[in-house]
């Protein structure tokens, strides 16, 4: 069985990983990061090593509560957000890896 080798699988370092769930957290990097994190969770999955996936990113509508506070200057459309995520979950990026996906909104802000 080849569970039972070990396997050098070049992938990016997952940000948090526990009982075969892998979460992964962008903020603030270039959108194509999306397309990164996707694809190694895609090999995680097909390897066996990860039974779900999970992206915590921000909802482009954050921005402006962002700007209000003086925080959001380097926030743009180009930048990682859900409207950017949505596409390429849709588009099967994951390749049959299960996703969860959480885009922050300024609801939870609390002063």
């Amino acid at each position: 069985m080849w569970r039972d080798r070990i396997y050098q699988v070049p992938t990016h370092h997952v940000d948090y990983y526990k009982n075969k769930v892998a979460i992964e957290t962008e903020w603030n990097n270039k959108d194509p990061f999306f397309d990164r994190d996707l694809n190694n969770f895609r090999i995680l999955y097909e390897y066996g090593v990860i039974d779900v996936e999970i992206i915590i990113t921000r909802s482009w509508q954050l921005e402006e509560l962002l700007r209000s506070l003086e925080k959001g200057a380097s926030y743009g459309r180009n930048t990682t957000h859900m409207d950017k995520l949505k596409p390429r979950i849709f588009s099967n990026a994951s390749g049959g890896c299960p996703v969860l996906a959480f885009g922050i909104t300024s609801k939870l802000y609390v002063k």
